[in-house]
């Protein structure tokens, strides 16, 4: 096993980041209709690759080229980067923890890989975005074009939508604050090279006006695989925006439209680890990664390296790196409730891995296993949520797929629209239903007015969507402060000393800094027009501040 211990955080100098300064601009001048047929005509393949690669730059390895970062593996990357910014995912303070800057927020700098890494997976597939809309003439009549087309404005959507709730505080409140450079196919290069942060009014036009474009050119299109963007993802990720914007009639209703004809992971289907298989019922849209999409040798650059406590040749086994429940959200899950089991407990079990060993420690339970360079112990609280690749205890083989849309998160979705967009009864049977049927059978939703209705949702969401990428932007939307421990019970914080902090709602430190390579190469942004008015938290920092769901 290769893992290498943290010498990555801060690139040696401005021209390294210049080195591998990353693409924003479209290819040459506005491209005219004609020219676009032309393209087609002569190179059809050409445009069916380039859609081709919008599902394959979701994860990539290695997005600033050749680098061995072993925290560069695209979208599932930027998920685990986020959490860690968040309170419930707990990680490991230790040489090995290439995230460990997103745990202490010391990754709030323009001159370190963490935000280089987010930015540029982003702008790599914008740009690859911009490239499919600009070879094929919007006003084609030829149902595959559309298609590409409908997949291309998706995919710029996400882009836009995932960049600007990092960048930005939430959208109502603050729809004129600067939020990110938009780049457009239409774009020359040099109106790219000169690109203010467009508004929060004006990006989420942009996002808007992509998605219901793409619902309608995506209409009747049949994908092969799950990776693909399709109607239904289209209208999840515009359920997504509209939560967001607080447009909870159209929430619920795209919520409905994206999660027709998929089910919910069953309790009996949940008894065992899983989330890795994007063939399941629950998955709308997801990251399909083959053993063959990985670089030789790098295996260990993937989010079952880090996420998954059962698979091999990872950080997590390997060298400890697991990641775990913050105890604050764990006790509040009922002992009924099958999610319960997602993590060990103090005494590292779980009905998830009854009977489950790994290969080489026979007669030890696999929580307790230890192998030399091979899997270490686990810690109480340890995820066994996400399960090795077949399901194969110890596989080497992190491949595993990423989830990028479950329709549980769109039950979610409809019930909080339903319940915040005026009607709380309704919005806490659509819970009730969801958790009960399929997730707890003792559960019941008590809320009867907005603010507790809010704030079980987010208990849920906290719940369900752990590990998934979810809980920063949750946040966000919520305006809620960031709550790792309280001080009352301070000794009973599983979140290392160095990451025991509390950050109040609104604070400039949740902001993401634009790259140092972006301000230099981008003149329509100045040094004193970034993200640098947060302080960074120092350590039992803001003991009484509360959050609603772990007070």
């Amino acid at each position: 096993m290769k893992l290498n211990n943290k010498i990555w955080m801060l690139l040696a100098g401005v021209s390294m980041l210049a080195s591998c300064e990353l693409d924003t601009a479209p290819e040459g001048a506005t491209v005219t209709e004609q020219q676009k047929q032309e393209v087609i005509d002569m190179n059809p393949e050409r445009i069916a690759a380039d859609v081709a690669n919008l599902s394959a730059t979701i994860f990539r390895q290695f997005c600033l080229g050749n680098s061995g970062y072993h925290n560069d593996f695209g979208y599932p990357s930027v998920c685990i980067a986020r959490d860690y910014n968040g309170a419930d995912m707990v990680c490991a303070n230790n040489d090995f923890n290439w995230f460990s800057v997103a745990c202490d927020y010391t990754d709030r700098d323009p001159n370190y890989i963490v935000p280089y890494v987010e930015w540029t997976f982003h702008y790599d597939l914008l740009k690859a975005a911009n490239d499919v809309l600009a070879a094929i003439p919007a006003e084609t009549d030829n149902e595959t074009l559309k298609a590409y087309r409908g997949q291309a404005l998706g995919a710029r959507a996400f882009v836009i939508f995932s960049l600007v709730q990092r960048f930005q505080h939430t959208y109502v409140g603050n729809e004129d604050k600067p939020s990110i450079p938009i780049v457009t196919d239409d774009m020359t290069a040099d109106q790219a090279a000169v690109n203010p942060r467009a508004t929060l009014t004006a990006a989420y036009e942009q996002i808007l006006g992509d998605l219901n474009e793409a619902v309608t050119l995506l209409e009747g299109f049949t994908r092969t695989n799950k990776a693909t963007i399709d109607q239904q993802v289209a209208y999840g990720l515009r359920a997504r925006v509209n939560l967001v914007m607080q447009n909870y009639e159209e929430a619920a209703s795209d919520a409905a439209e994206a999660m027709a004809g998929y089910t919910p992971y069953t309790i009996a289907e949940l008894g065992k680890p899983t989330f890795w298989d994007g063939t399941h019922h629950a998955w709308i849209w997801g990251s399909i990664v083959n053993l063959s999409d990985l670089v030789p040798e790098y295996e260990v650059a993937t989010w079952q390296s880090w996420l998954g406590s059962l698979s091999g040749n990872g950080y997590a086994s390997g060298v400890a790196c697991y990641a775990r429940c913050n105890t604050e959200l764990y006790n509040k899950i009922p002992a009924s409730d099958v999610r319960k089991g997602w993590w060990v407990d103090e005494n590292l079990e779980s009905p998830l891995i009854e009977g489950l060993e790994w290969p080489g420690a026979p007669g030890v339970s696999v929580a307790e296993a230890k192998i030399p360079e091979v899997k270490e112990p686990f810690y109480p609280y340890t995820n066994v949520k996400f399960g090795p690749t077949d399901d194969k205890v110890g596989n080497t083989d992190c491949s595993g797929d990423w989830p990028l849309m479950r329709v549980e998160e769109m039950l979610l979705i409809q019930a909080e629209a339903t319940g915040l967009g005026g009607n709380v009864s309704a919005g806490a049977k659509l819970l009730e239903d969801f958790v009960k049927a399929y997730r707890n059978p003792e559960y019941k939703c008590t809320a009867t007015d907005e603010d507790a209705f809010r704030n079980e949702i987010w208990l849920q969401r906290r719940i369900e969507l752990w590990g998934e990428g979810f809980f920063f932007t949750d946040m966000m939307r919520f305006n809620k402060p960031l709550v790792r421990f309280h001080g009352s019970r301070k000794d009973q914080s599983n979140w290392p000393d160095a990451y025991r902090f509390n950050i109040p709602a609104g604070d400039e430190a949740f902001l993401v800094v634009i790259p140092r390579s972006e301000i230099n190469s981008n003149e329509g942004i100045s040094e004193e027009e970034n993200n640098t008015g947060g302080t960074t938290p120092v350590p039992d920092q803001n003991p009484n501040l509360l959050d609603g769901v772990t007070d």
